[in-house]
C-alpha cells in the first residue's frame, strides 16, 4: 500500500515544472537559456561506437600479473643476501692515495696548548 502511494505520488506532478527562478539571480539568464523547450537533446545515435583497438579485458589482468612477477623477481635478485663486498682493501687504499698525504694525528699536548692559547685570547681586556 505504501509502495502504491509512493508511485501514485510521483505521478502527481514534477517539482521542477513548478519551480520559478528569481529574475534577480545571477544565473537566471543561464537557466532560461538551458531549459528552453525547443533545445536539441542528445540521442542514442550520438553515442560513439566502442573502440576496436583496445586489448581484451583479460589481458589487463595478465599484464598486471606479469608486472607483479617481475617486481618480485627484482626484489629477490637484489636482496641483501645476494651480494657480498669483495676487494674492499684495494678500494680503501685507492681512496687513501687519491686523498693525498697522510697527516699525523696531533700529540695530546698539542691539544692542551691550543686550548690554553684560546683561553688566553678569550680573556677580556683590562678596564681603563
Amino acid at each position: 500500500m505504501a509502495g502504491g502511494c509512493a508511485l501514485l505520488g510521483g505521478c502527481a506532478g514534477s517539482p521542477f515544472n513548478e519551480t520559478r527562478i528569481d529574475p534577480a539571480s545571477p544565473v537566471a539568464a543561464d537557466v532560461a537559456r538551458l531549459t528552453r523547450s525547443d533545445a536539441k537533446f542528445p540521442t542514442f545515435a550520438g553515442i560513439p561506437k566502442a573502440p576496436t583497438d583496445l586489448r581484451p579485458v583479460a589481458q589487463y589482468g595478465r599484464d598486471a600479473s606479469s608486472v607483479l612477477a617481475e617486481g618480485a623477481a627484482l626484489v629477490q635478485a637484489t636482496g641483501p643476501e645476494t651480494w657480498t663486498l669483495q676487494a674492499t682493501e684495494d678500494f680503501a687504499e685507492k681512496g687513501r692515495r687519491e686523498a693525498g698525504p697522510q697527516i699525523a694525528p696531533p700529540a695530546p699536548g698539542d691539544a692542551e696548548a691550543f686550548a690554553r692559547a684560546l683561553r688566553e685570547r678569550a680573556t677580556p681586556p683590562p678596564p681603563r
